[in-house]
């Protein structure tokens, strides 16, 4: 992988979100005092996303894999649930231990983008941060083509996107990231689905007053780079250490007055979270004095929330993501930033992931959604963030007590009733945690079955075009997002009449 660490913080992407001078306070999305009005970024749940899978036959011009395994590595922190893909391409891993081929996804494939961005639209994720990498680096021409689908990607749903460069082992970088931004980046800008904030389009640099050898700019380099943004009239975030204000640990000293000229401070906080007590910590220590901080300088402030590692057993079934979305509420921060939506490589993922070890390679040691003993289905941490997502902006109270239930409840009482025509109406109680449902029909009694309609929105459904006297036999699933559903309900049969 392209990533680096540094004191357990993956350096691979980040940054994203609000912080912008304002002379009058006003409310945020969230109801918290903030420096800027509500935008695309301040009262927004923005999503880290890298988009930087490729694999042999993609017809990518990186031709091979990218960031996915080149060969097996029986570790692999987690295995990506394919079954809403258009597109599968065969990995280098055994077949699943269910028997199915192990395939993964592409970013260079358009279909792939736009069934992520689908599912940020379904589960109210406002928008995605793209990260952008030395553009001069071998990676360059894959970047630059994932931009376009990206963008093609969020003005079909709806969505926001904008650059977020990563700045890491970018020897050339103080003059090579104005080239790039006036060259080519900031051509995107004139998109409807362009994140714009204050006005002006949003662009963010991951990397600055980290101490360590990959980001070793000095203080002046890194304000020459966030003065230009601005006199691009951009609104520009900051991806810093977690202990940016204290000029420790993490972040080199004297870099001060670098962090307080970004509209925007999205502090880097995995590494410093993996349970519930390391998320309490860090709302004690950094949370609540850095928005005291950012709110007194004139800056928004955006912190990260995160799944925990999949790996390392972190993530006690949505218990660590939920407490996360809680304590950065409760902070009044101005944006929250999703670290990350699409990072396998780390295990941080939010989105649709192996929910048992049946549905990942056989031979390797990856763990599905359930390791903890509590199944989950595929979209749950995507379903977790969505009423992450609702909390924050006040559409649903603030509560320490995770309401999203790690699967879907079937509905019951199953009524079906013929109708003339040769139909079949079948009814059936609404779940309160499912926002569709599936309709399966058969004409044998125990299945199996075949989906009549799939996201069903009401409480009923007429099944038409059916043989005159002829049984045929029901059950139906809660559904929801990328294919997730619950388990059948119980069966209910009924004959068409005439």
């Amino acid at each position: 992988m392209k990533y680096k660490t540094m004191l357990s913080l993956p350096v691979i992407l980040l940054l994203t979100a609000h912080c912008a001078k304002h002379s009058t306070a006003n409310q945020a999305g969230n109801g918290a005092l903030s420096v800027s009005g509500p935008g695309d970024v301040v009262g927004k749940v923005t999503v880290g996303y890298q988009a930087w899978f490729a694999a042999p036959g993609d017809g990518s011009p990186w031709n091979g894999w990218w960031h996915w395994p080149g060969s097996v590595d029986p570790n692999y922190k987690a295995w990506p649930d394919m079954r809403q893909y258009t597109n599968g391409y065969p990995s280098v891993y055994s077949p699943l231990n269910d028997g199915q081929p192990s395939t993964l996804f592409s970013d260079w494939d358009q279909s792939t983008i736009n069934t992520q961005f689908l599912w940020m639209q379904q589960n109210g994720l406002d928008g995605a941060a793209l990260q952008r990498f030395n553009p001069n680096s071998p990676e360059g021409p894959i970047r630059d083509g994932i931009t376009a689908k990206v963008q093609t990607a969020a003005q079909t749903y709806g969505r926001k996107f904008y650059i977020m460069y990563d700045v890491t082992g970018w020897t050339n970088m103080e003059t090579e990231i104005k080239t790039d931004w006036t060259g080519k980046m900031s051509a995107y800008t004139s998109s409807s689905a362009y994140a714009h904030q204050n006005g002006k389009p949003v662009v963010c640099i991951w990397g600055f007053g980290f101490n360590d050898a990959n980001h070793n700019f000095t203080a002046a380099a890194c304000q020459d780079v966030i003065n230009f943004f601005k006199g691009q009239g951009c609104y520009v975030i900051g991806g810093v250490p977690r202990e940016w204000r204290t000029g420790t640990g993490g972040s080199r000293s004297g870099f001060l007055s670098v962090y307080h000229s970004f509209n925007m401070l999205s502090p880097w906080l995995i590494g410093a979270i993996g349970s519930v007590s390391d998320a309490d910590n860090v709302y004690n220590t950094f949370m609540v004095p850095d928005e005291a901080d950012c709110v007194s300088n004139g800056i928004d402030y955006q912190p990260c929330v995160l799944p925990g590692d999949l790996s390392m057993h972190q993530r006690v079934h949505g218990d660590l993501l939920w407490r996360n979305f809680y304590n950065t509420t409760r902070a009044g921060a101005q944006g929250l930033y999703i670290s990350m939506f699409d990072e396998f490589g780390e295990g941080n993922q939010i989105v649709a992931t192996a929910e048992t070890t049946a549905a990942v390679p056989s031979g390797t040691n990856i763990l599905g959604l359930n390791e903890d003993g509590t199944a989950c289905s595929a979209d749950y941490y995507m379903r977790v963030s969505g009423d992450g997502a609702k909390m924050f902006r006040k559409q649903i109270a603030l509560t320490a007590t995770r309401p999203t239930p790690p699967v879907l409840t079937p509905p019951t009482s199953l009524t079906p009733h013929a109708l003339a025509g040769a139909s079949i109406q079948v009814n059936w109680s609404a779940v309160t945690d499912a926002p569709c449902y599936n309709l399966k029909r058969s004409t044998t009694n125990g299945g199996p079955y075949t989906t009549v309609a799939a996201g069903v929105t009401g409480s009923g459904y007429t099944d038409t075009g059916l043989t005159p006297g002829t049984t045929y036999y029901y059950v139906v699933t809660s559904g929801h997002i990328n294919g997730g559903e619950s388990v059948n309900s119980g069966q209910v049969s009924a004959v068409a009449g005439p």
